[in-house]
Parts: C-alpha cells; structure tokens; sequence
C-alpha cells in the first residue's frame, strides 16, 4: 500500500505521513527532505543556489536516509530549498530515489508536493493536506520557537507566501492536488483530529480496494 500526502509547508502533511507510517508500520520518506539536503549541500561549499548543474551534482549524491532533519529544518534552508526544487533537473534527478523508496516491499509512505500526481501517481492512497497561509505561519513560528530560533510572524508569512507561489507556479511538477486525491484541510484541526481524519481517508481506500 503506497500512501502519498501532498501540500504547502506547514499544513502538517509531514507529521500525518509519519503518523500513519507508524501506525500501518510502513516506511516513511519525507520528500522535502532530499531538496533541503540538496540546497544544504550547496550551501555548505558557498555555492549559487541557483546554479542548477551544481544543484543536480548535489541531488545526485545524496541517499534517502540518515539526513540531520532538525539542521535541514532551518528557516534558511527550507527558503534555499524551495529554490532548489523549481529545477527539472533536480528533480529528475531525485525521482527514482523516490520511486524505488515507494516500491518497497508492503509499500511505503511518501509525502512532497509531487508525490500523487508524478512520483507515485498510481498510489492507492492520496491525501492533499492544506490550511490557510496564516495558520502555517502560525505553526511554523512555533516550530521553530521551540527550537530556539528568532522568530518574526510577519517574515515568516512572507515567506510562506513566497513559497507558495514557487511551488504552485513552477512549470515542472507544480503543487496541485491530484484529480483522486482527498482533500484535507487543517487549519482548525488539531494533530490527533487531523490524523485521525486521514486515518478515516485511508481505512475507505482500503475497503474499496
């Protein structure tokens, strides 16, 4: 069973994936992982973000395991990484990684921004999560407050915003929600009530399956 989650940051699309990874113990990837590794790496060698070649080299070398999440978790990262994943090369470059993670034996749980309409777009389960831009600001202000990080609302809905409109405008594997993707939107749904939402969503898959 492949289940594939996709929406903007900060909808909580992440912590649902890994929710119902754990409780159908099936693997989890965290597809936004591989671009902020990606856009680490370059930084890491104060490299252009924007140089493509460079970024494919980078997306070429990486693995799908083992990353310093809380690192790649950064405010500065995750803005580099929105870049990064605009480039077709990069990710054409990381598609196969993530089809191979999919193919697991069992199945596997995907969640990005692209996972139902090109990674795995034969998943037997697709879940677009979404909320307003102001409450995943407001999440990801707490997010990184608790991680010790400055934190300014204001810029954070810029960037969220900003974030938005890269992923929603870029002509390769733009975010969308797939045409047999169920919505699910969590702007006034706590963690437990969103994830048992999505656990209803799948649990119907399964008995129409």
């Amino acid at each position: 069973m492949i289940i594939a989650i996709d929406g903007p940051a900060a909808s909580g699309k992440g912590t649902i994936a890994r929710r119902l990874a754990a409780h159908y113990g099936l693997p989890h990837l965290d597809t936004g992982l591989l671009y902020r590794a990606t856009a680490a790496a370059l930084m890491a060698e104060n490299r252009d973000i924007h140089d493509e070649q460079a970024a494919v080299a980078a997306a070429r070398g990486l693995g799908v395991a083992d990353f310093d999440e809380e690192r790649l978790r950064s405010r500065p990262i995750g803005e580099a990484a929105s870049v990064v994943a605009a480039m077709p090369a990069v990710r054409a470059a990381l598609i196969e990684a993530q089809r191979n993670f999919a193919a697991r034996p069992g199945g596997a749980v995907l969640d990005g921004r692209d996972i139902g309409t090109v990674v795995c777009p034969d998943a037997a389960v697709k879940i677009f999560v979404t909320a307003s831009a102001k409450a995943r600001a407001q999440r990801r202000a707490l997010e990184l407050a608790q991680r010790g990080e400055p934190v300014d609302y204001d810029v954070i809905l810029g960037d969220i915003l900003r974030r938005d409109a890269r992923d929603t405008e870029r002509t390769t594997a733009p975010l969308r929600q797939a045409d047999d993707a169920i919505l699910l939107d969590t702007t006034h749904l706590g963690i437990e009530a969103a994830f048992h939402e999505a656990l209803g969503i799948v649990e119907a898959a399964r008995i129409k399956a």
